[in-house]
């Protein structure tokens, strides 16, 4: 009875340790097999699309540690994502803030299937609480509401809200939220719309 007990006790480890070994191996699937699928669910895409998907450095660095970057690793990419950054040649930060509550709503764009001329939205409740009177959006990123207010609207992080839209690594390295302006999917006024959204006084993120 004992011996039975023992066998079964084996067979049940076994199992959780197939299990467990199973649930490892899904979390790390063979890099060849991944781009090779990648590859080719944009095959009848465009030439410029086929390009995209070609990750950069930066990419291949987050994606070789798992986002999990050792600090060396971090800062190197910080810095080279700075240098990528396009501040306004007017040294203005704000735009309208109005026309940035838009771009957070808008979630078009970014697709091959796209109209030409679609204009692209920064999607931006797909991640983030933004205006509170809003009950539909994604918790993914933080809650911005009452973000310019809560830094008590200093240009130093109107900058800084600018410099992480624009490209969120240059602020965190292998940050999840989109480069929005290294990857041209905001125009730099978008840009400056969305950041007045966050930290004009008479935006409802504020209120």
């Amino acid at each position: 009875m004992k011996r039975a007990l023992t066998l079964a006790a084996l067979v049940i480890a076994g199992t959780f340790t197939t299990a467990a070994s199973a649930q490892t191996a899904a979390k790390a699937p063979d890099p060849a097999l991944v781009d090779a699928y990648i590859k080719s669910t944009f095959g009848k895409a465009p030439p410029e699309w086929q390009a995209r998907i070609e990750p950069d450095e930066t990419l291949k660095t987050c994606n070789a540690f798992h986002n999990d970057v050792p600090g060396a690793e971090a800062d190197k990419i910080t810095k080279r994502e700075l240098a990528r950054v396009v501040y306004p040649a007017d040294g203005k930060f704000l735009g309208n803030w109005k026309e940035g509550a838009k771009i957070a709503n808008n979630g078009r764009g970014g697709q091959f299937s796209d109209p030409p001329g679609t204009i692209a939205g920064g999607n931006c409740y797909a991640c983030h609480q933004m205006e509170q009177k809003e009950v539909s959006y994604g918790t993914l990123g933080p809650s911005l509401t009452n973000y310019g207010r809560d830094r008590k609207y200093d240009p130093a992080e109107i900058k800084n809200a600018y410099t992480k839209v624009y490209d969120s690594q240059a602020i965190l390295a292998c940050s999840n939220m989109p480069r929005f302006g290294v990857n041209k999917v905001l125009s730099e006024q978008q840009i400056k719309d969305i950041v007045a959204f966050l930290f004009d006084p008479e935006s409802p993120i504020n209120k």
